[in-house]
């Protein structure tokens, strides 16, 4: 906050010129209770005992020091065993509207001339379906996380890692080529672990047709199959996830690691640092020396791969183009995959397990009617990410994925967003950006547009509702920052809700254009324009549009 940082540069001068120290654990904060002032703080508490003074004492001393030296404070009270809780000037709250509507579209954000390099790798799920609402919910989480790192300040680089190697693409390859047999006549039926959904027929039914029956005996057709349907199907998911407003810098193959010899060379370097061993003709690694339960498998006796021996040799990768901080998004259900993964990246690659953030994303129970809706992929009974989009739209699906932490539960009810009213979230926000705009374009009509943020204009903000936008507004650029530094999107979706909740009661209480005077309505339209821009620069950090007209 503004404030805060403002008032942590006055209280640091205050106490240099009285020769003491900045104490470490020093809190400058909002307090909880309104009445108590706009920031409260503990310096006082914490220096008495080393200056041997009492700490009211101590306080009376800084409090008259910083409200003789500083015009912007109105007031400041010692209470308590000497907290010092301080108010600002309605002035200084004020000027936060020129500080909004000249930064515009830059508003929150924040630069670094040497920004910490990130790669956040989202989504990333097998190319074995189209995209399901869970993977929704991580598109959204990653896209916007993104989005919110590059607006803080950070270097950033997406990625989608393609899981094109191993046993799930042969199940695959069967469940096509089983389904071309049935469809050309076939009688056989289709094992259990095959893949079940309609988008197998359409599959099957597209080759079928390109090659003809006779081609279900060839014996390239296994990996005809292959090759068609992982292509098929990854061209199904871009195009998903551009309809969700989700972007990637890159894509990587598995398969081509693969294929390099990357992962052969991974497994002999841990083999040659003793980070792995072999036994019952597989590789092993040394999880247990790090914390896991017992060693894991990399390679196994057949001489098929792990999944934690690609995952090894990707991490790798990453880290050898640079990054600071990797970044990986996961379903909850790899929980336990966590910890082995960071011992890995300490062991194997030497990072520090802080250079790896792993952010888990709990399942998403889908609704209609009040009733949960199956979600089975191998059985082929699931809500795409598609229908979900072309149900209730990319901007309210979107918000709703990132309405709440990541790896809290979500109940997604479809009924409720697709609702135009105020009990559906997304609707709330953007009607409160669209309603500014009708604002002013009615304060137009008029011949009443708002001139330009001049003090003597800004002045006549000054009532409790005019003070409790204009404090909200400030907080944003520390909400973006709040965001960043935890990898949590949902801090925005959670401060515009509050943003939109004041702005609603704002408009319903002080009737803008309806003022006794013209200078307070320019002074509002002003507050009102400043909160547009803020609407508008946080939805667009959680990838949602703010239309001006609904």
């Amino acid at each position: 906050m503004r404030a805060k940082k403002h008032l942590e540069d006055a209280l640091r001068g205050v106490l240099a010129a009285l020769g003491l120290p900045w104490p470490a654990k020093t809190t400058i904060e909002p307090p909880k209770n309104k009445q108590f002032g706009d920031m409260a703080t503990n310096a006082a508490m914490l220096l008495a005992k080393e200056t041997q003074t009492k700490p009211i004492e101590l306080a009376q001393k800084i409090r008259s020091t910083l409200l003789a030296s500083r015009p912007e404070l109105a007031d400041i009270q010692v209470a308590g065993p000497g907290f010092l809780n301080i108010t600002f000037t309605a002035e200084f709250w004020q000027r936060t509207v020129n500080d909004i509507l000249s930064a515009d579209q830059n508003y929150g954000r924040a630069t670094s001339e040497q920004p910490l390099k990130v790669m956040v790798e989202y989504v990333s799920a097998n190319p074995t379906g189209p995209l399901h609402i869970g993977h929704g919910r991580g598109a959204a989480l990653g896209d916007s996380l993104a989005r919110i790192l590059r607006y803080a300040g950070y270097k950033v680089l997406t990625e989608y890692y393609i899981n094109d190697a191993g046993k799930q693409m042969d199940i695959l390859a069967s469940s096509v080529l089983f389904r071309m047999r049935r469809l050309a006549g076939g009688k056989e039926e289709m094992p259990e672990e095959c893949y079940k959904g309609l988008y197998i027929t359409d599959l099957a039914a597209r080759i079928l047709e390109q090659k003809g029956p006779s081609f279900c005996a060839s014996p390239e057709a296994a990996a005809f199959c292959r090759e068609f349907a992982v292509s098929s199907i990854l061209q199904g998911i871009k195009d998903d996830l551009a309809s969700f407003r989700v972007e990637h810098d890159h894509w990587f193959s598995e398969q081509s690691m693969v294929n390099s010899g990357q992962v052969d060379q991974t497994l002999n370097q841990l083999l040659e640092k003793g980070l792995a061993y072999e036994q019952d003709g597989a590789i092993w690694f040394r999880t247990a020396s790090f914390g896991d339960d017992k060693d894991r498998v990399l390679r196994k006796s057949d001489g098929s791969l792990t999944y934690f021996a690609s995952d090894i040799t990707y991490h790798a990768d990453k880290f050898k183009r640079g990054i600071d901080l990797a970044v990986d998004i996961w379903g909850a259900d790899h929980h336990g995959y966590v910890d082995r993964m960071k011992a890995a990246v300490e062991a194997a690659l030497g990072k520090g397990r802080g250079s790896l953030e792993i952010l888990l994303v709990h399942l998403v129970t889908l609704m209609r009617n009040g009733q949960q809706l199956p979600m089975s992929t191998r059985a082929g009974e699931f809500v795409t990410l598609r229908e979900v989009i072309d149900e209730v739209g990319t901007d309210a699906a979107r918000f709703m994925f990132l309405s709440r932490k990541s790896n809290s539960p979500l109940d997604f009810d479809l009924d409720l967003m697709k609702q135009k009213n105020m009990e559906n979230p997304v609707y709330y926000v953007q009607y409160a950006h669209a309603r500014i705009h009708s604002l002013l374009r009615k304060a137009e009509e008029r011949s009443l547009p708002p001139d330009p943020p001049e003090a003597d204009i800004l002045t006549a903000l000054d009532t409790e509702e005019d003070l409790e936008l204009l404090k909200h507004l400030e907080e944003f650029p520390d909400v973006v920052l709040l965001s960043a530094s935890s990898l949590s999107p949902h801090y925005i979706s959670y401060y515009l809700m509050q943003l939109a909740a004041s702005l609603h009661k704002y408009y319903t209480l002080r009737q803008v254009l309806a003022a006794s005077e013209e200078k307070l309505i320019q002074a509002r339209l002003l507050l009102c324009r400043a909160v547009a821009v803020v609407l508008r620069n946080g939805l667009a950090l959680l990838g949602v549009s703010a239309p001006e007209k609904m």
